[in-house]
């Protein structure tokens, strides 16, 4: 299955380093968090990627065009200066990288690149900021036996809030630690049939006015994850991320124990 990644937001939230690179290019250990949502979907056999760029786009597409084999896999130095990569290689990925425009919100990256997605019975999507551990054969299984267009990663906000009740003068009646329990979020990851651009309207934001209709006629469903899932919002959220790597500890990366290393992407620059 062909795998959207949209690429071209701002990242307002984490300014202390979307000034320099695009936020799917901040890095988390020795590789930006972007290169860990593509190996989790290439661990599962999904690697043909359509990345929608915007925001220094630029920097994306250096970042592949100049990719090496050796850049992210164990590899010798020989004195003559040829490099051999251990280990056996896998296939290359495909990349296609489109321009979709800065100012661009979800709904409209989408829909700029269906011409790409002709012909795709079933696609994935992602926001390219969060991780998780959910079990992606599981969740297009289901998808597939739901009938519905659209599904999208229902998880719990990975934080709890101080919440205040407060009355008209100003004056606060409760001040209590918020119950998560009943709360679920989108969590980033999509699965979407072609029939996903019948209930788009150009300059539409993907998760409003196409999913209402979708919840409409019934379409949409949640796959409910109760697993590891962070996304990288802000600094704080990005400095528990990069704790985690620096433990060895990355949940999502789910098959690191049988993975080979991982050759030269192919990269189409659109």
């Amino acid at each position: 299955m062909k795998v959207v990644l949209f690429c071209g937001g701002m990242g307002t939230r984490i300014r202390e380093y979307s000034e320099n690179v695009p936020k799917p290019m901040i890095p988390l250990g020795s590789q930006p968090i972007l290169r860990h949502v593509m190996q989790y979907y290439a661990d599962y056999g999904h690697e043909d990627f359509i990345l929608c760029l915007g925001y220094k786009a630029n920097v994306i597409k250096d970042f592949f065009l100049n990719s090496r084999p050796q850049t992210f896999a164990d590899c010798v130095v020989n004195g003559d200066g040829t490099v051999e990569v251990l280990g056996e290689s896998q296939k290359d990925w495909r990349i296609s990288l489109i321009d979709t425009g800065i100012w661009r919100n979800i709904g409209e990256r989408l829909w700029a690149v269906r011409d790409q997605l002709r012909g795709e019975r079933i696609f994935l999507a992602n926001y390219s900021d969060g991780l998780t551990n959910v079990d992606l054969d599981d969740m297009i299984e289901k998808f597939e036996a739901s009938g519905k267009i659209a599904c999208f990663l229902a998880v719990r906000p990975p934080l709890t809030y101080h919440l205040a009740d407060i009355a008209e003068d100003g004056r606060v009646c409760e001040f209590r630690t918020s119950d998560r329990s009943d709360i679920w979020i989108n969590g980033g990851y999509f699965l979407m049939r072609g029939e996903i651009f019948d209930y788009m309207r150009e300059s539409e934001e993907l998760v409003l006015e196409p999913f209402s209709r979708l919840i409409k006629d019934e379409m949409l469903m949640a796959y409910k994850h109760e697993g590891f899932w962070r996304s990288m919002d802000t600094l704080r959220d990005w400095q528990a991320l990069q704790e985690m790597v620096e433990r060895g500890e990355m949940p999502w990366m789910i098959h690191a124990a049988t993975r080979s290393n991982t050759s030269m992407p192919m990269v189409k620059a659109l």
